[in-house]
């Protein structure tokens, strides 16, 4: 079932080093809210700068949906207080307002306003804001205010290096891209452990169900709030925020190319569903960018991308064929109710220990029903990911095991992996994380979205939610006279409207112009 590694894994513990740089970065988004609870209506702080341009404060979906983005690097520490520097930041700007601090806004009602984000008056800016027009017309405006983290994470490049040894591979940019499409088949086979451990959305608003079949029989909490008894995070179902099924889109990870040109293809091709809804309404304004399947490369959501850094003009398209795959970003975590910012640094330790894992098993291209069986266990892990003796399958031929059998397969070799980070670092705190979230599957209680339940049913989602807000805004107020980073966010705010004025002034062409080209 699962490929026996033990060479591998006593390679890495002859060469620990090769390990000793791993690169990451984190993207939060966080809803702006009122006292109340309710959506903020205020455009996006002048305050904390420019969102088209600003280098780590900008916004997702809507105005009022913020996203923090941190530097790379690899020391997780200064990666978390950088983040952490980025809320206290925000919250001094915006005293008034405060941070849900969960994943799905539960306080809707039809009448609130959603103001799509707004990038001010150049090409660059007019096409974003179109493309987030396009998202609402075509997925409804309240699924893209749920929030998420997505976590980018690189290895080394001396780990390439010397793994690359191993095998009779020459060329490195393909070896290395290679190598990350196995990571990421692996993540899709064995990645439900991440929502499983850390998934924090086992309740929905109503509203979100409306036109919506499901089997699954919800139950209301006093403030009509929907949950199941086992669930882990309903933000990944299909009724949280999904829009493209991979595939459909003949979206294996098998290789570089067969990927680009399959998102290359749902780029260009018509859709008759999106058709329908028109390119321009009756006053000649855009509704969407264009009537194809996919926008553009960003409307692919999916539980993990593969990813480059982009030239300016270049597509990431471009930058993946050019140049292949840098890191791959992680898109199954949603926001950590218990961290103030979103995520912690367990969190980061774990999905290093599994990704590195993933990235060492061999997994032989996969067809179209390994994947459809693999997307069954992500949907049995986020409907009932916490039922008793829950069973996943384990390979095409449709047999089964219990969680707990197949995580003690996949622990025996993140212990490992464990002790040989550990040793680079000199401490214990991956072997410590890599025991405690072995107990996770041992007492289902334990992991987050069972402790989200219990506050759901115990004290209700509005008083829970604003009590932590209330508390983290505190915490960001009162450590703000802490933040190393406040003289580099003022002058980067500064900055970023510069940047801004200085697009919209050197445009030459029409926005009509600038579309096509």
């Amino acid at each position: 079932m699962i490929q026996d590694i033990s060479k591998k894994i006593a390679f890495l513990k002859a060469n620990p080093k090769i390990l000793k740089s791993i690169f990451r970065g984190i993207e939060r988004e966080t809803l702006r809210i009122e006292k109340n609870g309710s959506f903020s209506k205020k455009m996006h702080p002048y305050l904390i700068g420019s969102p088209l341009t600003h280098r780590w404060i900008t916004t997702d979906f809507s105005e009022n949906l913020l996203e923090f983005i941190t530097p790379t690097s690899n020391n997780i520490d200064y990666l978390l207080s950088f983040l952490k520097d980025l809320h206290c930041f925000t919250a001094l700007k915006t005293k008034n307002e405060l941070m849900w601090p969960f994943s799905i806004p539960y306080f809707y009602e039809s009448k609130t306003n959603i103001p799509i984000a707004q990038y001010g008056n150049s090409n660059l800016g007019k096409m974003k804001t179109i493309y987030r027009i396009g998202l609402k017309n075509r997925y409804g405006d309240l699924p893209n205010t749920i929030s998420g983290v997505h976590y980018n994470f690189s290895l080394p490049v001396i780990f390439w290096d010397h793994w690359k040894k191993t095998t009779n591979k020459k060329n490195n940019t393909d070896y290395v891209s290679a190598c990350y499409l196995n990571l990421m088949r692996n993540y899709y086979r064995f990645g439900w452990i991440i929502p499983y451990l850390f998934g924090a959305s086992p309740a929905i608003s109503p509203s979100f169900l409306k036109n919506k079949k499901t089997k699954y029989l919800f139950k209301k909490n006093k403030e009509n709030i929907l949950y199941l008894p086992w669930s882990t995070s309903l933000r990944l179902s299909d009724i949280g925020y999904t829009n493209v099924n991979s595939i459909d889109l003949n979206i294996m990870f098998n290789d570089l190319n067969s990927y680009i040109k399959s998102l290359k293809k749902a780029i260009e091709t018509p859709s008759k569903q999106f058709i329908n809804i028109g390119l321009k309404d009756i006053n000649g304004n855009f509704k969407q960018l264009n009537t194809n399947i996919l926008q553009m490369e960003n409307e692919l959501y999916i539980q993990i991308r593969p990813k480059r850094k982009t030239n300016n003009g270049e597509s990431l398209i471009e930058a993946l064929k050019n140049r292949g795959i840098e890191y791959v970003e992680i898109r199954s975590l949603d926001i950590n109710p218990f961290s103030p910012i979103g995520i912690s640094k367990k969190q980061i330790l774990f999905l290093d220990l599994f990704l590195i894992w993933c990235a060492l098993i061999d997994l032989p291209q996969i067809d179209t029903m390994d994947f459809s069986l693999t997307n069954k266990n992500w949907e049995t892990i986020i409907f009932e990911g916490r039922k008793p003796n829950q069973e996943i399958y384990i390979n095409n031929k449709y047999e089964k095991k219990t969680l707990i059998e197949v995580s003690k397969i996949i622990f025996k070799d993140l212990d490992q992996i464990a002790s040989i980070l550990d040793y680079n670092e000199d401490n214990v705190l991956y072997q410590k994380t890599c025991h405690e979230m072995k107990l996770f599957f041992q007492d289902p209680d334990l992991t987050y979205s069972a402790q989200f339940l219990k506050f759901l049913i115990r004290s209700g989602i509005k008083k829970t939610g604003l009590y932590l807000a209330n508390k983290y805004h505190k915490k960001f107020i009162d450590k703000n006279y802490l933040n190393i980073n406040q003289n580099i966010l003022e002058k980067e705010t500064i900055r970023s409207h510069q940047k801004t004025k200085k697009i919209e002034e050197s445009d030459m062409l029409s926005f009509e112009q600038y579309i096509k080209k």
